[in-house]
């Protein structure tokens, strides 16, 4: 260590008042070597880092605490099993501070729950585990017969002879798909490489769409129900009737000293162009005279005050 505190911290650091006679820094200083781990040692009590074995339900908050989960655990000895010792772990719960005691079990090899905690069950089928299960203390017992066992081997026998071609062709299979390792790793590496790809080509095309998340590919089933969609009449209904309004509208810009609603007005315009249409078509078929449809068409033609005098035909 470099520095006069790194060298502090590691413990190798002896003030000049030190003397080799007054022992070990540690005695020195007045401390023990696990410091605050040791604080409870004169009660037969040890500050430890436990790892809970298995899953467990908290008697406090009744939560999951699972495998793994590691706690400041106080260790002390409470018992013997012949000569091995039995250790107490307590320890609190981070969810509601409850205090857990767990203890070892020397004769079953495992860990025991004494209090604060209640362990989680978890059973399973073995045949929906693919799995074998073991036999059982019963069972056991009994091989030491010499005709029980006979007749389990022959069984074990009969079995191994109904597997043994289905594991055969399975070892086949198996030899033959890992025997080439460079294939494999060939054709892994341009499976990555085209997922690789796909996965580029959909984030572009999401940008092009201007969407901040990669689309998913088309399916089939989303193109035929987007297909059986129908929008509503009103829809169609309203598209029509806005550009009806937008084509009856005057293309002449509106006057600000007017304070007449853009609806009147429009409404205005079309009688006006409905009414010239009439006049238009009378004259063609010859009901009326070109004068009376000037005199007719003379008010419908003036605009913003301007009046304008019919030519006449």
């Amino acid at each position: 260590m470099s520095t006069l505190a790194a060298a502090r911290a590691d413990n190798f650091y002896y003030p000049p008042e030190w003397t080799p006679d007054q022992g070990s820094l540690n005695k020195f200083h007045g401390q023990h070597a696990l410091r605050e781990r040791a604080r409870k040692l004169d009660q037969g009590i040890l500050i430890i880092r436990f790892e809970m074995p298995y899953n467990i339900w908290c008697g406090g908050c009744n939560s999951m605490i699972a495998k793994g989960v590691r706690f400041n655990a106080e260790k002390k000895q409470v018992g013997n099993y012949y000569s091995t010792k039995i250790w107490s772990f307590t320890m609190k719960s981070a969810c509601c501070k409850h205090q857990i005691v767990i203890q070892t079990d020397p004769k079953n090899c495992e860990y025991v729950i004494i209090s604060g905690a209640q362990r989680k069950i978890e059973e399973f089928d073995v045949e929906d585990a693919e799995t074998y299960e073991l036999p059982a203390d019963e069972e056991r017992g009994k091989l030491s017969d010499p005709f029980y066992r006979l007749e389990h081997q022959e069984e074990d026998l009969q079995k191994k002879k109904q597997a043994e071609p289905v594991l055969v062709r399975l070892q086949k299979v198996s030899d033959a798909r890992h025997s080439d390792d460079y294939a494999l790793n060939k054709a892994l590496r341009a499976r990555l490489r085209s997922q690789k790809k796909r996965v580029a080509e959909e984030e572009f095309a999401s940008r092009k769409l201007g969407l901040g998340l990669r689309l998913l590919p088309k399916a089939e089933d989303d193109t035929a129900t987007a297909a059986n969609v129908k929008f509503s009449s009103k829809f169609e209904k309203n598209r029509k009737d806005k550009r009806a309004l937008i084509k009856a509208a005057s293309i002449f810009p509106e006057s600000s000293g007017s304070s007449m609603s853009n609806k009147k007005r429009i409404e205005l315009e079309v009688k006006r162009r409905k009414i010239s249409a009439g006049a238009a078509s009378k004259l063609l078929t010859g009901t009326i005279k070109p004068s009376s449809w000037s005199q007719s068409m003379a008010p419908s033609i003036r605009h913003k005050g301007v009046s304008v005098c019919p030519r006449k035909l």
